[in-house]
């Protein structure tokens, strides 16, 4: 087995891209002659944008796929080269009178600084550009597609700016399927739709990791979409913590981070608090949505499996002590672990592991990676549509869960680092699609090294250490997180009143700010957030 993977993987990098785009327009659109698109990519200066727009804290892109395990070394870089760009143009009888539309949803100085350089540089090579903000619909102004995808565009707008960010990396990629209604504006092709059909039911990682890589490297000879920087996760930590060598990982996502292990210098009263960001500001929000995005979230929850720091593969069992994965991707058993706890002192049982699998079929909002592996699983669809009173692909014996899908896909145990049960004894009688409508929610019993103390809503939560945590009591005697949304409007106030030990940031201020702490370190971390600008290839 392991001698037919290894070929399949050679195969796979070895295969060149057997189909660029025919070098010419293909509809009425000019953006839909590669020459043109190609042009566009040599006339941008992407370094000359990361470091005078975004003051060095991003990255120039080539591929789609950040960089990281899953990056091809076969991506032409398209170097910054004007010239170029204007023979190319030249070669595709480029009509130097017409006007490029560029729409974008960034209400921000960076933003409209970006879209300035964006038109001075396409000026230079004879392309102009005008762009404006969208208002009213974001959503339904990037992603309308027509129905035949030889039909006309149905949306104004020729280039658009915006970003993709990804828990697993098909997230880049499945939008690019031919009649998916997305911004990235490409009608598709047969030969795009096979691999990305293959990128989503390879069980094996290494053969999706491959997949993955071809599929980046079609686009990227195509130019269907123009890569412009990564935007990097900051890591943002004081100097009174330690984290005695832990890994550093995606922190938007659960990963085995073991914070258990953490310490800070305890104060003057001999007590070690760390403090944090991303405490709730009405409730705790239900894990199954943002994953590790909020305090809660990364403090309270243990998971059926342990993911490495960057999701790109399995570190072995969490709640689950171990599992097992038929060749087929069809059936998946766990074996829960001895001796795991509720923090109400409850132990952790098969019942609730199953029933909140059941339960979680109608959670609404459940992320979209979670959501496409339970859905495949067998009487999924029976049950959520009334016709079955249970789900029959989800089976228990003893200690062990066994799942039954009814199509593999290469996320299933990603999926299951990211998601984790709930104690069902207090969701008896609560309709899943209102499940964040429970009392639960005010103070939520977590299976995680912390529990909560206390929460006021909007100023701050505590947590404290869960003494029969199955990986040991941790360190810090407790932690006190500042309310916050996503990007903390506070953070620099709280981290230069010695109130931030840990929090993560990709606010180019923010980051500018914090650096110039003495007692403050960052650390950049690469993760799967690229910003772009998408082509309407449609026929105009």
């Amino acid at each position: 087995m392991r001698i037919f993977k290894a070929a399949a993987v050679a195969l796979l990098l070895q295969t060149g891209i057997s189909s660029v785009v025919q070098a010419q327009a293909l509809n009425g659109n000019p953006l839909s002659d590669v020459r043109v698109r190609q042009a566009i990519a040599y006339a941008i200066d992407r370094n000359l944008i990361t470091e005078s727009v975004f003051a060095g804290f991003a990255v120039p892109a080539d591929g789609l796929l950040p960089n990281g395990p899953f990056k091809s070394p076969n991506l032409d870089k398209y170097a910054y080269d004007p010239e170029k760009a204007k023979a190319l143009l030249a070669e595709a009888g480029w009509d130097s009178s017409r006007a490029l539309n560029m729409v974008y949803y960034y209400d921000d100085q960076i933003t409209a600084d970006l879209m300035a350089v964006l038109q001075a540089q396409l000026a230079e090579v004879g392309i102009t550009l005008t762009y404006n903000l969208i208002v009213g619909d974001v959503a339904k102004t990037l992603n309308s597609i027509p129905e035949d995808p030889k039909g006309k565009s149905v949306v104004t707008w020729d280039m658009a700016y915006g970003a993709r960010a990804a828990m697993v990396m098909q997230e880049y990629f499945n939008d690019y399927a031919t009649g998916k209604a997305s911004a990235d504006g490409f009608p598709g092709s047969p030969e795009l739709d096979a691999l990305i059909a293959d990128s989503n039911t390879a069980t094996d990682p290494e053969v999706a990791k491959a997949t993955l890589m071809k599929i980046d490297e079609y686009i990227n000879a195509n130019v269907l979409t123009l890569p412009l920087y990564y935007q990097q996760l900051q890591s943002v930590e004081s100097n009174r913590l330690d984290r005695h060598g832990e890994p550093y990982g995606n922190d938007q996502f659960n990963y085995d981070w073991n914070v258990h292990n953490w310490t800070v210098t305890p104060d003057a009263d001999g007590k070690a608090i760390l403090y944090t960001n991303g405490a709730p500001l009405d409730y705790f929000e239900q894990p199954w949505v943002n994953l590790g995005l909020w305090a809660g979230n990364k403090f309270i929850w243990a998971h059926m499996l342990g993911s490495k720091p960057f999701l790109d593969g399995i570190t072995g069992g969490d709640l689950a002590e171990s599992y097992e994965m038929s060749d087929d991707g069809l059936t998946l058993t766990f074996t829960m672990r001895d001796g795991t706890k509720w923090h109400d002192g409850e132990p952790i049982t098969v019942d609730d592991v199953t029933k909140s699998l059941i339960f979680s079929l109608k959670t609404p909002n459940l992320h979209g990676v979670i959501a496409s592996v339970f859905n495949s699983i067998e009487g999924a669809a029976e049950y959520v549509a009334g016709t079955a009173e249970t789900v029959s692909g989800i089976t228990s014996d003893g200690n062990k869960v066994t799942i039954k899908f009814t199509k593999p896909n290469a996320n299933t145990l990603i999926a299951f680092t990211q998601w984790g049960p709930f104690p069902m004894k207090y969701f008896e009688g609560v309709d899943p699609t209102l499940v964040q409508q429970a009392e639960f929610w005010q103070k939520p019993i977590g299976s995680g090294p912390f529990k909560v103390e206390e929460a006021k809503f909007g100023d701050f939560s505590s947590f404290v250490p869960f003494d029969d945590y199955y990986e040991g009591k941790p360190k810090i005697d407790q932690i006190i997180a500042w309310a916050s949304s996503d990007g903390d409007v506070n953070m620099v106030k709280n981290a230069s009143a010695h109130r931030i030990d840990f929090a993560v940031t990709k606010v180019v201020s923010d980051i500018e700010a914090i650096k110039a702490l003495d007692f403050m370190r960052m650390t950049p971390l690469d993760i799967p957030y690229t910003r772009m600008v998408w082509f309407n290839q449609y026929d105009k």
